[in-house]
């Protein structure tokens, strides 16, 4: 039997409680999944939602075993040292140290595919790991030669040039070469879930796609060589579309991915039609990762109310991929 990976995210967050409700609502993934995370904290849940599961720790090198749920537990702690609802550097380390088992098992061909629980970024870097987020982190360990952040929902798909970075930064990041690259990836993942002539619309950088030049010439300079490139490798791209219309285009049906310029230019959009349910997908990498399209809401951890549905889209997506 192949096996999938879910790391539970910020233990202090709804990680482990959505990874819990997300077994319970499709018993096949009890048998199929390995958890990356504490069990002192699925064991707290699994007794608040009184879902009786068993749970099984793997050792090293040892196969999981059936009719149990399976742990891998890369830093063991108590329950009463977790502070649930608040940023903590023990919360962060947790985070870190479970992405980075889980993407070693998925190296070694122990899992097929990561699909990750949310992490809050100043706890990551209260414990010392330096890094932007989720996709920064399986950039490093996960050695692809390229990689963009893919956003995944029902209504739209929407992938990224630039993410993490300042406004300042993105413009910059607006290059021909980079902008190409995401335009292979965007066509490489949609044949990948079955789209088999994937329509590809390019977002302007500037207003109105700069207006021939008028509010800025980035479309002319980097973007429109970027989309002619990639039409002569047979690819159907169109572009740049003014950013303000792109999207709406995109939802009414006249394109199956979008690619944005910068994070909040994609974000923007999906989020609003989809924040329950949509779907982070890194891609270009030799992993598959997807995961929940939300934060740690610490606001809701551990009041038991948080939904799954996001996390159960994202496990579908990576069983496709």
């Amino acid at each position: 039997m192949e096996h999938f990976g879910i790391t539970v995210g910020d233990p202090c967050g709804i990680g482990p409680e959505i990874t819990l409700k997300a077994l319970k609502a499709h018993p096949e993934y009890q048998d199929q999944a390995i958890l990356f995370g504490p069990l002192s904290v699925l064991e707290h849940y699994n007794k608040a939602l009184g879902y009786g599961f068993s749970f099984h720790v793997i050792e090293q090198d040892e196969k999981p075993r059936e009719h149990v749920v399976n742990v891998i537990d890369p830093a063991p702690c108590d329950f009463s040292e977790i502070r649930v609802g608040e940023v903590s550097e023990l919360g962060g380390k947790i985070a870190f140290l479970s992405v980075k088992a889980a993407i070693d098992a998925a190296l070694e061909k122990r899992i097929t595919a990561v699909v990750t629980g949310p992490l809050n970024k100043e706890a990551l870097h209260l414990a010392g790991y330096e890094y932007a987020g989720h996709t920064e982190i399986f950039a490093e360990f996960a050695h692809g030669p390229s990689y963009a952040m893919l956003l995944w929902s029902d209504h739209l798909k929407v992938i990224h040039v630039s993410t993490h970075v300042s406004m300042r930064r993105a413009c910059d990041l607006c290059t021909k070469a980079r902008v190409e690259e995401v335009i292979a990836l965007a066509h490489k993942t949609m044949r990948r879930v079955g789209y088999e002539r994937p329509r590809i619309a390019v977002a302007g950088l500037n207003p109105h796609a700069g207006e021939s030049g008028i509010f800025g010439d980035e479309e002319i300079r980097e973007i429109m060589p970027a989309i002619e490139a990639s039409r002569e490798k047979g690819m159907d791209v169109f572009g740049p579309i003014s950013p303000d219309t792109v999207f709406l285009k995109g939802l009414e049906g006249s394109y199956d991915i979008i690619v944005a310029q910068y994070h909040d230019q994609g974000h923007i959009p999906l989020k609003l039609l989809a924040f329950d349910s949509g779907v982070n997908i890194t891609v270009g990498l030799t992993v598959t990762r997807t995961s929940v399209d939300h934060g740690t809401a610490f606001d809701i951890a551990g009041k038991l109310v948080a939904s799954e549905a996001s996390l159960l889209k994202a496990i579908e997506i990576a069983k496709r991929l």
